[in-house]
């Protein structure tokens, strides 16, 4: 049996899901965030300013910087108090309609998040490692659909892996996806962009195509690799991958099953003492640079 999303017509478009331009933080202009992007091989992009009242709750409107191979998913990154060791949240709304009406008076960041997904966008967790959120700002946070597993920003500050998180909150059955990206910001000390990215698989490069993939969870997120495969079978799950130094299989238990190799293109691992409790797996491939694919969360039951 093929795990979703490799079984699904179409095929994976590369993008990123957190960006920011000078409308907010960043350093350069939508039309040179987009450019840079597309230049590097992707095909669609969200760029997600800060929507504070510092920018008039200003979202960036990018579709005019759509062509026929490259678009772009409007967004936003959203804030309200308060985490338990941050004075704000970080939400990242992919989808986010233009006009999204700003927070309100005394409007928390569960509640926010919630009229976001509620007009229409994906939700993520934003770098919970770098915003030091613990499991209960986590679970509080129920609109969300994923967590920002891998930061390329945090990643500076050590901080950039919430795996942890997104890992404890599978166990305790929450159903979330997971995704990468770099968050982007183009200051002249940031680490280089184009770093981190979803494939998200689709029909189409139109923008409502690939949301409702993201929402669907039909995507993988990676620092590098490719994921061609994932299937069930017997007891095992098979990988077919770019070539890897190494394929790990972990879940809902301590512990995880690993096969290495040189130039590593396909493995079986069993999924035994995966298929109790939570029931869940996922998949990292490792290259011999370090960098990584992760699949989405398997559910095994």
């Amino acid at each position: 049996m093929h795990v979703e999303p490799f079984d699904r017509p179409g095929r994976f478009w590369r993008g990123n899901l957190h960006t920011h331009s000078d409308r907010s933080d960043g350093a350069l202009p939508p039309e040179e965030v987009t450019r840079r992007y597309r230049e590097a091989g992707y095909d669609f992009l969200a760029v997600t300013d800060h929507f504070r009242a510092a920018y008039g709750f200003r979202q960036t409107d990018t579709r005019g910087l759509r062509t026929p191979s490259f678009t772009t998913i409007l967004g936003a990154e959203l804030h309200a108090p308060r985490t338990e060791f941050s004075s704000e949240w970080h939400i990242i709304a992919v989808g986010l309609p233009l006009g999204f009406p700003p927070p309100g008076p005394g409007e928390t960041g569960p509640e926010l998040a919630r009229r976001a997904r509620a007009a229409g966008a994906f939700i993520g967790m934003a770098h919970p490692a770098a915003s030091l959120l613990t499991s209960a700002d986590a679970r509080s946070l129920d609109a969300a659909h994923a967590v920002e597993v891998y930061n390329a920003l945090a990643a500076r500050e050590d901080r950039g892996d919430s795996w942890h998180l997104c890992d404890v909150l599978l166990a305790q059955g929450h159903r979330l996806t997971a995704y990468a990206a770099d968050d982007a910001h183009f200051q002249p000390h940031d680490p280089p962009a184009c770093a981190a990215w979803v494939r998200v698989r689709a029909e189409t490069l139109d923008p409502a195509a690939l949301l409702a993939a993201l929402k669907a969870g039909h995507y993988y997120a990676s620092t590098g690799p490719e994921l061609h495969d994932i299937q069930l079978h017997d007891g095992m799950i098979t990988v077919r991958c770019s070539p890897a130094a190494k394929v790990l299989l972990t879940g809902g238990a301590p512990g995880a099953r690993v096969v290495r190799g040189s130039g590593l293109t396909e493995c079986s691992l069993p999924l035994e003492g995966f298929t109790t409790g939570s029931a869940y797996c996922r998949i990292t491939v490792e290259d011999s640079s370090g960098a990584r694919a992760w699949s989405n969360p398997i559910r095994l039951a």
